[in-house]
């Protein structure tokens, strides 16, 4: 059952197995190509996605959702990766959608390949794009290039889960005082290519909209994204037979460019690799518009 917040555009549907929670928004023209967008880490469905008269051009609607822990969502404490495509299929299944594509961006890349790589999804799905995700915890070489500050988080979710979730809960309290906090931190970290994309008034809003909303019920969804990308995914990558876009900006310091390499050497002959010279982590964000483009191409469509 889905029910709409008069005061938004937010949605929720209750999936009938357990009766959870799961906020999700709708964008863009109703006949509409849908496209899943699966959010950052940490994010909420509010992040940063193109203008409604971009998605009225492109002809695509856009469907985003708060994963669990997130936003207005129900957590779902000790997820895995693989979780994700229960959440798309009930989302799917409330909209009546029989083909769609998906995409995930930075911590979303993972849960998208995961609903590719999903048995009772895969044969739904037209196209999907993963834009400068993560590889694998198992990925050799996972820290190489990576700045200090994930090559901390992502190590405590392994040696110090106790210290991750207090990092995390004090991030979490900066961001209710500030919103600008996060984006405070994540300056200290940014190449040259970042701090130009993230210079963008509108973009910022936008961000720091997703961050404010991510941790408004806490910072659950943060910290089990954090656990459920370092532990193992329950995704088996040479499963997919979706064509999938692999997209990196080749100076990303977040996600470092040889994580996308894995993954596309892993998903094999249906993946497409792109790693884009001077093009870092936040570059994902003015990607977007093209990679929907791909997403919806209608040859594709015809072959299914």
């Amino acid at each position: 059952m889905t029910v709409t917040d008069a005061a938004s555009a937010t949605r929720i549907v209750h999936r009938p197995e357990d009766g959870r929670r799961i906020a999700y928004e709708v964008l863009g023209p109703a006949h509409g190509f849908p496209v899943f967008l699966l959010h950052g880490t940490p994010g909420s469905r509010l992040g940063p996605r193109p203008r409604g008269i971009v998605l009225h051009r492109l002809g695509i609607q856009l469907i985003t959702y708060d994963r669990p822990g997130y936003g207005e969502s129900e957590r779902v404490q000790g997820r895995d990766v693989a979780h994700a495509a229960q959440d798309v299929r009930a989302i799917a299944d409330e909209l009546d959608l029989d083909r769609f594509s998906v995409v995930g961006r930075s911590g979303g890349g993972p849960h998208a390949l995961a609903c590719a790589a999903d048995g009772n999804l895969r044969d739904r799905l037209i196209r999907v794009a993963v834009l400068v995700s993560l590889a694998p915890a198992g990925a050799p070489g996972w820290y190489e290039g990576m700045n200090g500050d994930n090559h901390k988080q992502f190590g405590n979710a392994v040696t110090d889960p106790a210290e991750l979730e207090s990092e995390i809960r004090r991030r979490a309290s900066g961001i209710d005082v500030d919103p600008d906090f996060l984006l405070g931190l994540l300056t200290d970290q940014m190449t040259t290519a970042d701090h130009r994309v993230v210079s963008d008034a509108a973009l910022r809003r936008q961000l720091r909209l997703s961050y404010r909303d991510a941790i408004k019920n806490g910072p659950y969804g943060w910290i089990d994204d954090v656990l459920a990308l370092r532990r193992d995914w329950k995704v088996d990558l040479g499963a997919i037979t979706t064509p999938v876009r692999v997209w990196h900006g080749g100076e990303d310091t977040f996600a470092p460019a040889t994580h996308s390499r894995y993954l596309a050497d892993m998903i094999g002959k249906t993946a497409e690799l792109d790693v884009r010279p001077g093009a870092a982590h936040f570059d994902a964000m003015p990607e977007l518009p093209r990679t929907l483009r791909w997403l919806a191409a209608r040859p594709a469509l015809a072959t299914r």
